[in-house]
């Protein structure tokens, strides 16, 4: 695989200073593609590997199938950290809430109503579990992007959208087998009643594509996409902070520096509402696609 680098270049010497305006400019490659290049001699430039920065090394384990690497180790404290919540709530549970509870109870009640019923109705309280499990697991390993020390999405990685997907897949197509049978859940899904029969032709391949294909690919690619979009966004930035600040230096690499750190910061504030945004998306999706399985077209 060719190496992904994107790296931002500062300007050192005083005579090139009219060009430290496009210092911050940085130069992605991604499979050999760039997309920006900085200005400048190329002196003293501050540099990340795209390919080990979402491909890191295994620090345990390597070579077997459980090597450990930073993504991994990011996704097991996420699972950790839910656990032990999910542990705490059940025994800590009073009649009168602390704010911890609540806040825990606001969370839940709203997977209940704002997915569960509104997508649903009386058959939520059946899949209430499901979707509540997926979504706290899609929320928590999508928060870790902003998380100092962990700062990596655990879904901005193809595997975890690819086990959620595959997991609503599975939800939808056994929710509707067990609700219709076999033979009647798939025929109500490739051949739609009142329907002109020669119009099957058509829309058969269609129907089995999209609902049975696309689905879950679909799933994968937008929870994939947005996050590993928003890590990408964040590095760039404060990568862009650290070499204007060190590298620039003087009042343009203070100002254009500070600009590149408040983006952050800003970003940061934003990936962690995009973070909560994915995972509601996520699971109302889901929900929708186990409806669209269980109920009479």
């Amino acid at each position: 695989m060719p190496e992904a680098v994107y790296a931002v270049r500062a300007l050192s010497r005083r005579k090139d200073s009219e060009a430290g305006l496009f210092a911050h400019i940085a130069a992605l490659g991604v499979g050999g593609l760039p997309i920006a290049l900085p200005l400048g001699d190329g002196r003293g430039g501050v540099s990340v590997d795209l390919n080990e920065e979402l491909f890191p090394p295994d620090f345990l384990f390597a070579g077997t199938p459980f090597a450990i690497n930073r993504v991994i180790m990011v996704r097991l404290i996420a699972t950790a950290v839910l656990v032990v919540l999910l542990v705490l709530y059940s025994k800590r549970c009073r009649l009168v809430p602390s704010r911890a509870q609540s806040a825990f109870e606001f969370i839940l009640n709203f997977s209940k109503v704002s997915v569960g019923e509104d997508t649903l109705g009386a058959e939520a309280k059946r899949y209430q579990p499901l979707l509540a499990t997926v979504f706290f697991g899609v929320l928590f390993m999508n928060i870790t992007g902003i998380i100092p020390g962990l700062q990596i999405a655990s879904t901005s990685l193809v595997g975890m959208p690819a086990i959620y997907a595959l997991v609503a897949y599975f939800a939808f197509v056994i929710s509707g087998i067990k609700e219709r049978g076999f033979g009647h859940y798939f025929a109500s899904q490739l051949f739609p009643p009142g329907v002109p029969k020669p119009i099957y032709i058509l829309m058969t391949p269609i129907e089995l594509l999209s609902t049975f294909i696309m689905r879950p690919i679909t799933l994968t690619v937008r929870l994939l996409a947005n996050m590993i979009s928003g890590h990408i966004i964040l590095v760039l930035c404060f990568v862009g902070t650290n070499a204007l600040y060190m590298n620039m230096g003087g009042i343009g690499g203070i100002v254009f520096g500070s600009l590149t750190f408040i983006g952050g910061l800003l970003f940061t504030a934003f990936e962690a509402f995009i973070a909560c945004l994915q995972a509601y998306i996520f699971v109302l999706l889901m929900g929708s696609y186990i409806s669209l399985s269980i109920s009479e077209h």
